[in-house]
């Protein structure tokens, strides 16, 4: 088990910070009621909207293995508005402090499930960023503990429930609506996803094969960085947001970008409580290090439905939907006001007319501190999110296998395929693998 009392003692040496009472953070004209959150990890990410400057909870501290970063995040929360917040030697320092009752997780993703499982055992609610987990082992573990601990958990993406659909120009909504209205037909739904929809403008997040090693800079824990990933020296590319092209940290363009096209694709198919028993790849052998690009990958659910990763941009002309009827659903035209749907021959249907006779979808819990303040299970939580995730960790191990397998959606492993297993539960490094597990 990790040893808390020399972690945090070398922690303290490392980060020399002052602590500021809370109290003092608080000061007397501070809303009573007003949850208190902190930062792990202060990179690109914690910049945005939803991390350091968001005000429907109070910042009241940080922490980062980098000093560097530290020091520019105690920077950026004054000039915010937050005072003077804490700085934490490391993130055990930020979880054991009682004051805060929500964590950002802000890492890269290698960290994301072992940070959420030690959150929820510390009594923390959880605000996580995507992709919710590396592996379907660990999003199973998260959804685990946190459900045990009574936690609130909010993954950081948010199209299933408000902004437009990438590249749709219409909420998820009414997309939503025409399937769980059943204008689609009864059969299987073919979903293709294509160009423009982040799964081929990011495949720039690639590895540097037999990168020599370089200095550590100063001020940087290299070691607590690199955390449940296997350890190998530090490279720059490695460290900056260039880590999203090794598998050790992430899985390049589709970890980076495939729940925020997934997981409102997973709600608006009505398919939240399953996930898909087949994937199939197509593309070019994997570096077993690096990650590099893929041409296609199909994941089918258990009634047919398939959902499709157009990675080398051959169906640019495919709709989002087609139903088994032949209604295809496509996105909002120049100047209309909602999506288009066309009938089996041809014929653009009056959508706005159709929609407005249909029922819509239940409303969603969309405030993540009402979640908190009430105990609502916020809209996209530790239950669906694994689910979305699930599907892309599902397209990663067939990257990484070269081949596609066969998936149990109830005991959530491969079929018949340990190798398939391997990479949907890996290994971690100790102490956090106990941290993890138990």
């Amino acid at each position: 088990m990790l040893n808390r009392r020399g972690f945090l003692g070398s922690a303290a040496a490392f980060g020399a910070f002052s602590i500021v009472p809370a109290g003092v953070l608080r000061g007397d004209t501070a809303p009573s009621n007003q949850l208190t959150r902190a930062l792990i990890g202060f990179g690109s990410i914690a910049h945005s909207a939803n991390h350091l400057p968001f005000k429907g909870s109070r910042l009241i501290g940080l922490c980062d293995p980098y000093v560097a970063r530290v020091q520019a995040g105690l920077a950026a929360a004054e000039k915010n508005g937050f005072g003077k917040v804490k700085a934490y030697g490391n993130f055990l320092e930020l979880l054991a402090d009682k004051d805060v009752d929500i964590v950002h997780i802000c890492t890269p993703p290698h960290w994301h499930g072992c940070m959420s499982v030690m959150a929820a055992n510390a009594g923390k609610d959880i605000w996580c960023e995507k992709p919710m987990t590396r592996t379907v082992g660990e999003g199973k573990r998260v959804m685990e503990v946190v459900q045990a601990k009574k936690r609130m958990f909010r993954l950081n993406t948010w199209f299933r429930f408000q902004s437009t659909f990438y590249g749709f120009g219409t909420t998820v909504e009414p997309i939503r609506q025409v399937v769980e209205n059943g204008l689609l037909g009864k059969g299987p739904i073919k979903c293709t996803f294509g160009a423009g929809q982040g799964f081929s403008w990011k495949f720039f997040w690639s590895g540097r094969v037999n990168a020599p090693a370089e200095p550590v800079p100063q001020g940087f824990d290299w070691d607590m960085w690199l955390g449940p990933a296997p350890w190998k020296p530090y490279t720059a590319h490695r460290a900056g947001t260039s880590f999203r092209g090794y598998w050790d940290y992430d899985s390049g363009g589709l970890g980076d970008m495939a729940q925020h096209y997934l997981d409102p694709l997973q709600y608006l198919l009505c398919k939240d409580e399953t996930s898909p028993v087949k994937v199939d790849y197509v593309g070019p052998k994997q570096h077993p290090e690096c990650v590099g690009r893929f041409d296609r990958i199909t994941l089918t659910y258990d009634d047919g439905t398939e959902v499709v990763l157009d990675g080398d941009e051959t169906l640019k002309g495919e709709p989002l939907l087609r139903g088994s009827n032949g209604l295809c659903v496509y996105p909002k035209a120049k100047g209309g006001k909602t999506l288009r749907l066309v009938d089996a021959s041809g014929k653009e249907l009056d959508a706005e007319k159709i929609l407005a006779g249909l029922p819509k979808p239940a409303p969603q819990q969309t405030d993540f501190i009402d979640s908190c303040k009430n105990r609502k299970t916020f809209a996209l939580n530790e239950s669906n999110g694994f689910r979305s995730c699930t599907m892309f960790n599902l397209g990663i191990a067939a990257e990484r296998l070269g081949r596609g397998f066969r998936f149990d959606p109830e005991t959530l492993h491969a079929v018949d395929d340990p190798a398939a297993d391997r990479f949907l539960y890996q290994s971690m490094r100790e102490p956090w693998r106990t941290e993890m597990w138990g």
